[in-house]
């Protein structure tokens, strides 16, 4: 991802609102904070600098005359696309290094840890 973006001045939260925008498509701004579990008024922020940037555009909604729609602009897609070809050339190189007899191994065990990971995170975000 750092390679994808260097040189760009991208942020690391306006990378992330890019990557949800590729795998959520054109989204109200409501959504992409509830995606980003960040607040409106950061969103607003984020979308405003995307689009100077010319990574986002606002466009009308299609039936909601009071709601905006956030888009990747042509040259974000075309970023974006090659972002996720790295990402996928990446995971093919780091489960290479996997026997194949071991990898469903491997897969549920990963699985296993991340949901021990979320549920730790919830109870300590839940603790007083």
């Amino acid at each position: 991802m750092a390679r994808a973006f260097d040189g760009t001045g991208l942020t690391p939260a306006r990378v992330h609102l890019l990557w949800v925008l590729q795998h959520a498509g054109p989204s109200t701004q409501q959504t992409l904070a509830k995606l980003c579990a960040v607040s409106p008024r950061n969103i607003t922020g984020l979308v405003d600098g995307l689009e100077r940037s010319g990574h986002v555009r606002r466009a009308p909604h299609p039936t909601d005359r009071r709601a905006v729609l956030v888009e990747l602009t042509s040259s974000a897609v075309t970023t974006m696309t090659r972002m996720q070809q790295e990402h996928v050339e990446l995971n093919q190189t780091l489960v290479s290094a996997i026997a194949p007899e071991d990898r469903d191994a491997v897969e549920r065990g990963v699985a296993a840890l991340a949901d021990h990971l979320a549920t730790l995170v919830a109870e300590a975000e839940s603790a007083p």
